[in-house]
């Protein structure tokens, strides 16, 4: 959920503003590849979703994927995960499931508000095959961001699950935010540019674009405000308010 594709064409400037020849951009939450697919060059695109990994090394090396996933499929896989290659799962996962949403409920076809057929697992699997061709030559790799091997001097931008965005992911607290925000710190002081994606930070964190963008995911609000951040040592942290926070056109 939350794909970047929409706001690449507003991102990407921001961020590569400035990159010299060599310099590697990396995506420590690299999730459906649809920045990092949009950039040339040396590039490693990481996460630690293993069925996501293996299926996009995979459609790099000529697997062809199943056409369809049945709801009954869908469930069983979702059930049996060891019966399956992990190439399945992933697609099942991402596009056999609802909006998206890992395994929440299935949403590979459906009847629609019109009452026509639609088979969102098929238009889903065409766009993931047309975008193949660019993600050849990313160094793909699995694990968690806090073990990534980063070059010198990288451009690091990282699109984490937002907080309290999507409210089980929130309540199951799957993923340590107080922790991310340090280690952005942390590889900031180590010479890199770290670019975050959310919609709130901590006070240290300089909010440098931000946009209003609608949603569809049925667990977010209609709409909201995309922001991008970068880390700023001389603020006091605190968490992000809009008004304390004012967006720094003049960063470079």
């Amino acid at each position: 959920m939350g794909s970047k594709n929409r706001i690449s064409k507003d991102l990407l400037p921001i961020i590569l503003k400035g990159r010299f020849d060599g310099q590697y951009y990396v995506e420590p939450f690299v999730g459906g590849c649809n920045m990092i697919d949009k950039v040339a060059g040396n590039r490693i695109g990481s996460d630690n979703n293993k069925y996501l990994i293996a299926l996009i090394k995979s459609l790099i090396n000529g697997y062809n994927p199943i056409n369809f996933i049945s709801r009954e499929d869908y469930y069983d896989i979702k059930l049996n995960k060891e019966n399956y290659d992990f190439e399945t799962v992933a697609l099942c996962g991402i596009l056999a499931s609802y909006n998206g949403n890992w395994f929440r409920a299935y949403g590979g076809y459906s009847e629609t508000k019109t009452g026509k057929d639609r088979n969102y697992y098929k238009e889903g699997l065409r766009g993931l095959l047309k975008q193949v061709p660019s993600l050849v030559g990313i160094d793909f790799r699995l694990g968690c961001y806090t073990d990534l091997k980063v070059p010198e001097n990288s451009i690091i931008y990282c699109d984490p699950p937002y907080e309290k965005a999507d409210k089980f992911l929130y309540k199951e607290k799957r993923f340590n935010h107080d922790n991310f925000w340090q280690w952005c710190r942390e590889m900031t002081l180590k010479g890199h540019k770290v670019y975050v994606s959310e919609y709130n930070a901590p006070i240290d964190f300089n909010c440098i674009w931000e946009k209003e963008v609608s949603k569809t995911h049925p667990n977010q609000a209609n709409k909201s405000i995309e922001r991008l951040f970068i880390f700023s040592p001389h603020r006091k942290a605190k968490s992000f308010s809009p008004k304390a926070n004012s967006i720094d056109k003049a960063y470079g």
